[in-house]
């Protein structure tokens, strides 16, 4: 493997190097003191060709075919600058600054600028749209560097899930207008909750690693920063519509108004998104509403922004078993004996195919409502000092309601049903589990930026109260049973507050970054868990994570940076409720090292980076139970994950861009002790130890690319292939409990038409997997002993060939 890494970085600094500058459309940017801005969008207006300035501030498009045409220049923080330009000109663009950029102000303290030493990719709202035809957020970025995205219903619609070099929603902090999305009970992120949020959106930040200093959970594989639609300087509004595959239906209206007077605005969207989905019964039904508005002017800003998401989603967790997908009959009957399967569960199992469904209960839902509440406030003291505070409130509420046969009234404190001679100790019954819970806290950001320090103290304190309950709505026997009896309740508060102080210091070549936050975590949870077991927690952590880094330009077109950081991570709920009694988890410290080269000429973008991730005391699923069986993670002493990514675009024509991106990486646990369970006589527990293991679901190869072409004048299409490597179910690196590596292409057409009624008509049509790949994305495992070793393997498999098509009206 480090020969095929030490390949790919040869080959990209030889790309580079060798795509001389054809001096043809050149020029350079700058601000009006007379200083270069280097990093600013160079383009071509109606065409693919594009590039960015150097440290120098001066850039180079090569030969363009058209002898007049556009030149748009944009720059964060400036005004876009554009004019009619010839072939052959030198254009010495100055750009005037905006006396306030509401969301840079928003967003900037916890981003990372586009010089800083960091490994991270920006996604603008036109990449966003180019694939955005209803599905969840995480199949709109999959194509970008070390992600791995996943749907239980099969086609991107409903829970989806992402992994960025290899680590789940649970370690990727996500923000939205720097405020904290994860939960910060389970630290995961529910897409389902916030449906079609992307097309509320102006820009993307993917930070790997570590990253920069932000607030919520900490970011132990990545950061996603996003950041909502910006003031719009016209007037406008559209209207979407899609169908597609398994009666896929997306409905959305978007206005904006622009400014009005002397500085208000308003914009919004509401959104409807229904699904059958690929796997059987896995219906979705959501809506959603986004806000946004406020006042803005040289100096101050206040902007309100509110979204709301509900979901109604029939349940496909539990997954397919390996034999349905493999069509072994006598494996699936001797899973089903094993289960307990009625000969209904059996038939189900028997005759569905790779879209089985484990639940046949007509209302096995998952029923969620979510509103979200942001208020920022920005004000310029000076150009040079910007003060940012944001208050937040979020509140959720729902249930999953469950089908369960013949479940014992004990489980639920109820007393047995006397009917006549008769004692019956179970049921049928169906309950709800809920939960209930708000969010709410504030962050500030002050920041100074003057001679080449840029420095920002921020923080935020973040609030949480849930409440944990069930309830039984049915039984077939009720007996004393009262309506929506509750047979547990628990409550979760955390507190969590932090402070952080950055600094980045450009002089010349050199681009220097130092920071260090302060991070105080409160939790406590107690009271009767949903199996009747009572539990009392309460656990504070301080945590203290530096950070540094430093970028080095070698020339006009390419840099060299290095970064190092240091991250805490408290455990999870399930962590402290579900350990073994007397184990107390502890908490996982990462050690993070980047080294990176970038370069950016006239036609080409590459980026290519190692890193090494080293965790002590991360907590994984060993195959431990606890005393009412429900699986606990423990803390491993090392583990680590260590690779290459590199990424790179290339503009072949003005019609023609293709982007190319690939991860090599090795990711280990140096020691793992699998626990396994033997019911063969009674109850003993069997230990077995492995070495230098593959970590779970962290594929050693991962490589996307994307061909965009424009082959008529107002179409567009683009040719989506993914790749991804064997994954590992379990830390145990056996290949009988994995999932087979596969390989995608998507295709994405669509054609602008100009209109006497409509400002543009624009249609789409979106081919998922053109060539019918059969492939699961993601799976679980675990193991016992009854005289042998008995292994189940559940899959979730993914469409085959399936379509999108669309129609947006502007105005």
């Amino acid at each position: 493997m480090y020969q095929i890494i030490a390949a790919t970085a040869l080959w990209a600094l030889l790309l580079c190097q060798s795509l001389a500058a054809q001096n043809s459309v050149s020029g350079s940017v700058a601000s009006p003191d007379g200083l270069p801005l280097s990093g600013a969008h160079i383009a071509i207006e109606h065409s693919m060709r594009h590039t960015f300035s150097a440290v120098d501030g001066t850039f180079n498009l090569g030969a363009i075919s058209e002898k007049v045409f556009v030149l748009r220049i944009s720059h964060l923080g400036y005004a876009t600058w554009s004019d009619t330009t010839t072939a052959g000109a030198v254009v010495n663009a100055v750009l005037d600054p905006l006396p306030f950029m509401a969301n840079e102000v928003v967003v900037s303290a916890t981003r990372l600028s586009p010089k800083a030493p960091g490994t991270f990719q920006n996604i603008e709202k036109q990449e966003i749209e180019r694939l955005n035809m209803g599905q969840d957020f995480p199949f709109l970025i999959g194509w970008t560097p070390s992600i791995v995205v996943t749907s239980d219903a099969g086609a991107g619609v409903g829970y989806t899930g992402i992994r960025i070099r290899g680590s789940d929603q649970t370690r990727i902090n996500v923000t939205v207008n720097g405020i904290p999305i994860n939960d910060p009970e389970s630290q995961g992120v529910f897409w389902v909750n916030m449906p079609d949020l992307a097309s509320s959106m102006s820009s993307v930040q993917i930070q790997r690693g570590l990253g920069t200093s932000t607030n919520g959970s900490g970011a132990f594989g990545a950061s996603i920063n996003i950041a909502t639609d910006e003031v719009q300087r016209e007037a406008g509004a559209q209207v979407n519509f899609t169908y597609g595959s398994f009666n896929t239906w997306r409905r959305n209206v978007q206005f904006q108004t622009g400014k009005i007077g002397k500085g208000f605005w308003l914009d919004g969207r509401l959104s409807a998104i229904n699904s059958d989905g690929f796997i059987d019964r896995a219906e979705s039904n959501m809506s959603s509403y986004f806000m946004s508005g406020g006042f803005i002017n040289d100096r101050t800003m206040v902007k309100a922004v509110v979204f709301s998401g509900k979901e109604r989603t029939f349940q496909s967790w539990y997954g397919t078993p390996q034999s349905r997908i493999e069509n072994d009959v006598p494996a699936m009957i001797a899973h089903a004996q094993r289960a307990g399967f009625t000969q209904v569960q059996l038939d189900n199992l028997l005759n569905s195919g790779r879209t089985y469904n484990f639940y046949l209960y007509e209302n096995e839902v998952d029923d969620y409502g979510q509103d979200h509440y942001q208020l920022h406030l920005s004000h310029a003291f000076r150009p040079w000092i910007k003060l940012t505070g944001s208050l937040h409130y979020t509140y959720g509420s729902g249930f999953f309601e469950q089908f369960r046969e013949n479940d014992q009234f004990a489980d639920y404190g109820l007393p047995e049903v006397i009917i006549g001679s008769d004692t019956m100790a179970g049921t049928d019954m169906v309950r709800r589990r809920w939960l209930d819970n708000h969010f709410y806290g504030g962050t500030y950001a002050l920041n100074f930026n003057r001679k080449g320090h840029n420095v920002t103290l921020g923080g935020g304190i973040h609030l949480y109260r849930g409440d944990h309950f069930g309830e039984v709505i049915w039984a077939s026997m009720a007996g004393d049973i009262a309506p929506s009896h509750r047979y547990y309740f628990n409550y979760g508060n955390k507190d969590e507050f932090n402070n952080y102080l950055k600094w980045d210091y450009t002089s010349g070549r050199w681009m220097f970054m130092a920071e260090a936050q302060l991070r105080i975590v409160g939790y406590e949870t107690a009271g009767i868990d949903n199996d009747r077991s009572p539990f009392d927690v309460s656990e504070d952590f301080v945590f203290f994570n530096p950070k540094a880094g430093a970028r080095y330009a070698l020339n006009t077109a390419s840099s060299i940076y290095g970064y190092a950081g240091i991250g805490n991570r408290e455990p999870v709920r399930n962590d402290f409720v579900d350990a073994l009694p007397g184990a107390i988890p502890v908490h996982e410290t990462l050690f993070n090292f980047e080294l990176g080269y970038t370069c950016k000429k006239d036609r080409l973008t590459a980026n290519v980076n190692g890193y090494l991730m080293n965790y002590y005391n991360q907590l994984v699923l060993t195959g431990q139970l606890n005393d009412v069986g429900a699986s606990v993670r423990s803390n491993v002493d090392n583990s680590y994950r260590v690779g290459i990514e590199g990424d790179a675009t290339f503009t072949l024509s003005e019609k023609i861009v293709l982007n190319a991106n690939l991860t090599l990486s090795e990711n280990k646990i140096r020691k793992y002790v699998e626990v396994l369970y033997d019911y063969t006589d009674g109850f003993d527990v069997v230990e077995e130890v492995f070495t230098d293991t593959e970590i779970s679901f962290s594929p050693s190869i991962i490589g996307a690319s994307t061909l965009i072409f424009k082959p008529l004048k107002n179409s567009e299409m683009a040719v989506i292939a993914k790749y991804v490597g064997e994954q590992y179910l379990d830390n145990t690196q056996q290949s009988s409990r994995s999932l087979d590596a596969f390989s995608t292409i998507d295709v994405k057409f669509g054609y602008v038409l100009k209109s006497s009624i409509f400002k543009e008509v624009e249609f789409s049509l979106l081919v998922n997997n053109i060539f019918n790949a059969m492939y699961s994305s993601n799976g679980y495992t675990y193991s016992y002993i009854v005289g042998d070793r008995i292994t189940e393997n559940f899959f979730y498999p993914q469409a085959g060939i399936n379509f999108l098509t669309g129609i947006t009206l502007r105005f």
